[in-house]
């Protein structure tokens, strides 16, 4: 199917010629139509699947149909996407920009961080379309900064991921705010009992669309993981970014202070890295994400809300220094490569620690990940073999 066969108007279709799209993803051809005919709309939809895409097309073209003849009041917005974090907050406005480059719509991003006073002063004009965090959009919205009154269209993207990080109450006096009469659209990974608590409230008779749930383990993602004693973790990282000369690898680890840590310890043997994570300031993290994007910095060790929203053409590898505590974070994370069809590499550096996690990943993945070993780092706690693989006695 082409782009042209989804409802788009010219304008929109070059951008996305432009960018170099030549077919919608699955979510993109079951999306789009369903929010161009106005409809709710629930959608589980992972990482690298093309979601954003599927929600930011359609709302442009909307906003861009009844754009003519229609005036912003100061402080209105025509569409509001709510992000779980500002660096998803800031991927999502640099796409509307993309893919709205040919329209006079306007857009922006808000979050915490960034100056409020411009901010604030961006609002005074009135803008289409607002990207923003919760924290910040509910703080503007008390200090009077902006009004919801002329809201046409709400997105709650992430949906999973803003429960997680415990956003729930901030989302709810927001919807208090907002007209009764508007469209609504939730997209999340993952469609949990919290997501639907919260769909009930945001997002009612609405239609229900989902990719596929096995997405995240796709052949383009080569998934392997090497047993490792804790202690050694990163003298085995930084043996394998030497002996097998990685250019680029996005490495995730569950703490700040973890993060901190192994950056020096691949300086201390010659590696260039730096970290990310919530206790940097918003400048120097969208300064290290422009590096790593643009490939001037090599080796990013990321905590795993720090990296949402990182979007990464054909990143070689993502690496797991610690596994995640949820299975389902494991699938977003490996998703950050093996992008739109690109082949990638997940690595998971399991110690004997990660057995429970690593039996829930397994579990959720529905395989055995592929264990290797590496010459010089045997192993003196062994990690037992998957419950996937157990076979009772009966049958042996």
């Amino acid at each position: 199917m082409a782009f042209s066969k989804l409802g788009l108007s010219d304008p929109i279709l070059k951008a996305v010629s432009e960018l170099g799209y030549t077919a919608p993803t699955a979510i993109q051809q079951q999306a789009i139509p369903i929010i161009l005919s106005g409809k709710n709309l629930i959608a589980a939809a992972q990482t690298g699947t093309g979601k954003t895409a599927s929600f930011v097309l359609p709302l442009l073209e909307k906003l861009n149909a009844a754009h003519y003849g229609h005036k912003l009041r100061a402080k209105r917005i025509r569409a509001l996407i709510i992000t779980p974090t500002r660096e998803l907050a800031v991927q999502v406005a640099a796409s509307i920009s993309q893919y709205g480059q040919h329209l006079s719509l306007t857009s922006m991003a808000m979050y915490g961080g960034g100056d409020e006073q411009s901010q604030k002063q961006r609002l005074l004009e009135g803008v289409d379309i607002l990207v923003a965090t919760p924290g910040r959009l509910l703080d503007m919205a008390h200090q009077r900064a902006l009004h919801f009154d002329e809201l046409e269209v709400l997105v709650l993207d992430e949906a999973d991921r803003m429960l997680d990080m415990g956003f729930i109450g901030d989302i709810n006096k927001i919807i208090e705010r907002l007209p009764a009469k508007r469209q609504n659209l939730l997209f999340s990974a993952t469609i949990s009992q919290d997501v639907r608590y919260l769909a009930k409230s945001a997002v009612n008779d609405a239609m229900e669309i989902s990719v596929s749930a096995n997405s995240s383990a796709t052949p383009e993602i080569e998934q392997w993981l090497i047993t490792v004693d804790k202690d050694k973790k990163s003298a085995l990282l930084s043996h394998l970014i030497q002996q097998q000369q990685w250019q680029q690898a996005l490495i995730f680890i569950e703490t700040k202070h973890g993060a901190a840590k192994l950056v020096s310890q691949l300086e201390k043997r010659g590696i260039k890295a730096e970290a990310i994570h919530s206790g940097r300031s918003q400048a120097v993290r969208e300064k290290l994400l422009a590096d790593f994007k643009s490939g001037e910095l090599s080796m990013l060790v990321a905590t795993g809300i720090a990296a949402r929203g990182l979007d990464i053409d054909e990143l070689p590898k993502v690496v797991n220094y610690d596994l995640p505590y949820q299975s389902d974070e494991y699938i977003h994370r490996i998703g950050r490569t093996g992008r739109a069809g690109a082949s990638g590499e997940a690595i998971s550096l399991v110690s004997k620690d990660d057995f429970k996690n690593l039996c829930a990943i397994e579990s959720r993945l529905g395989h055995i990940i592929e264990r290797r070993e590496i010459e010089g780092f045997a192993v003196k706690k062994v990690v037992p073999v998957s419950i996937l693989n157990f076979v009772p006695k009966s049958k042996r």
